[in-house]
């Protein structure tokens, strides 16, 4: 199997299947990853069809992230931009813009009008093309605008134009004239055409040496009207991800705020206040999936939280008192997300008991497992996740298969001692991932091309937490206390209880 092109899918095959990691599929779909939540997937698959919130309670490291992302990779593509719009009678109340997908591809539409339709120099009336510098009036053939000599006759295209010129600065007294660049045709010509009964203005526009841009009454009516539009920012982008991470945010990153302009707003020197309002997460995870791990972190946040979810719309506001942005407000601004929390057993009682409600009566609390049972089906399993790790970090090489049997090893050994479950697997996923790099940085220094029994038996004994490594030094954490002190500690703690005796006694 080794250098084979047919990838294994561990879904359906077992570890014999393969030589090393690089005969294993890695499935795009990253619920496919998830290594043993089969009961959590299919929740997911309802959060994600159905816009249900969750709370993920379990330990560290089991894959709750990866969860809360593939959510967002089932939902379908984001379908409005949100935009701030300037609102001239009252600066500091801007207004909000929402806008659907629909709506966007029209206006796109609108604008290829606004930019007039593209055309071959022949397809324009001749006096046009010849007033633009495409048509020789003396042989009536093309030629590039910019050459003032025609290609064919050899005459002067743009005599006519110069005379023209010429006569009318004399006889306007704009002398002025005489001083434009000569041998250089019109760029745009303005004229009238017949549309049914109807006179139109229509505009030629010289567009390089080879094209005229034409734009009729319809392209002009809508140049006005770009140009007459409201100035605007654009928070939420149509084009964006639907994964956003809020684990840890401050307030500002959480909810949004008001930039501050030392000039307060000026209209002329400053910026004006819709230009400086910053989305929050809850802004960014519109339409899709916003995910707060260790969610007691942001306790005083829990609230506002549960206000965003209740009204799918939150102000966003300047929240320094101190700041310029302090009496900017923007209201309503949208925020309809799927919101999944995570945390540890022992939290759950910090959680804003509104909040558990608000999840519990629009989604799923669920509890994750942190074993599953030692099966052939769960070894490929462990098998695909050492290759996904191997893939993520990108910088070590593939492992044989003897070296995933003592991946395995280890799994059912952390089953036993940390969750005490015997025929088991671990699910704690996240530390079997720093034993594997450190088996890959071993094969890299070797410089060998697959990481080995040698190198993942190397890394099974050393790659371990903090703790482990002070219980087996030192038998106890009182022990490593009482022991953790410098020499200079111990020489001063000797000093303290032995004051006299290191007095000079020589004169004795």
């Amino acid at each position: 199997m080794w250098g084979s092109s047919v990838y294994v899918n561990m879904n359906n095959e077992f570890l014999n299947d393969i030589e090393t990691t690089k005969d294993i599929l890695i499935p795009k779909d990253p619920l496919e990853r998830v290594i043993g939540h089969e009961n959590v997937i299919e929740f997911v698959k309802i959060a994600a069809k159905q816009r249900r919130n969750l709370l993920l309670v379990g330990p560290p490291g089991i894959g709750k992230s990866l969860i809360a992302q593939a959510i967002s990779f089932h939902l379908g593509e984001p379908n409005e931009e949100i935009t701030v719009v300037h609102n001239p009678e009252i600066p500091e109340r801007p207004f909000v813009e929402v806008k659907t997908r629909k709506e966007m591809e029209n206006d796109i539409k609108d604008l290829q009008k606004a930019e007039g339709d593209i055309v071959n120099p022949m397809d324009v009336p001749e006096a046009v093309a010849e007033r633009l510098g495409f048509r020789c009036v003396h042989c009536g053939s093309y030629n590039n605008a910019y050459r003032s000599i025609c290609l064919k006759c050899g005459g002067d295209k743009f005599s006519h134009l110069n005379a023209r010129r010429k006569h009318l600065g004399d006889l306007l007294g704009m002398f002025e004239m005489n001083s434009d660049p000569i041998n250089v045709p019109h760029e745009r010509v303005t004229t009238t055409r017949m549309r049914g009964e109807r006179e139109e203005v229509v505009i030629y526009e010289r567009v390089d040496g080879e094209h005229i841009k034409i734009l009729d009454q319809k392209a002009l009516e809508k140049r006005r009207e770009m140009v007459d539009e409201k100035p605007k920012n654009v928070l939420v982008p149509l084009e964006r991800k639907l994964f956003i991470q809020a684990t840890g945010a401050s307030e500002t990153e959480l909810l949004g705020d008001v930039r501050h302009d030392p000039y307060g707003g000026h209209p002329d020197l400053g910026t004006q206040p819709y230009e400086r309002v910053v989305p929050g997460a809850i802004h960014e995870a519109h339409e899709g999936v916003i995910f707060i791990d260790e969610i007691i972190h942001i306790a005083n946040l829990q609230r506002y939280i549960l206000s965003a979810m209740q009204d799918k719309v939150f102000p966003i506001v300047g929240r320094n008192p101190q700041s310029a942005g302090s009496s900017v407000k923007v209201q309503n601004v949208p925020c309809d997300f799927i919101f999944v929390a995570a945390c540890n057993i022992r939290d759950i009682k910090y959680i804003l008991p509104p909040l558990r409600s608000r999840i519990q009566g629009e989604g799923y609390e669920i509890l994750m497992k942190t074993t599953m049972p030692d099966t052939e089906e769960n070894q490929a399993k462990i098998a695909q996740f050492v290759a996904q790790e191997i893939k993520i970090d990108g910088k070590i090489p593939h492992a044989t298969r003897n070296a995933i049997r003592i991946v395995l090893e280890e799994a059912r050994r952390r089953s036993k001692v940390i969750d005490d479950h015997k025929n088991s697997l671990t699910l704690r996923l996240r530390d079997l991932g720093g034993m594997i790099r450190m088996a890959g940085d071993l094969a890299v220094m070797d410089g060998s091309e697959l990481i080995e029994d040698k190198h993942m038996l190397f890394a099974v004994e050393n790659a371990k937490s903090i703790e482990d490594q002070i219980i087996k030094r030192y038998k106890s954490f009182e022990n490593a206390i009482q022991k953790d002190f410098s020499s200079s500690q111990q020489m001063n703690a000797a000093k303290n209880q032995s004051p006299n005796e290191n007095v000079d006694r020589s004169y004795m």
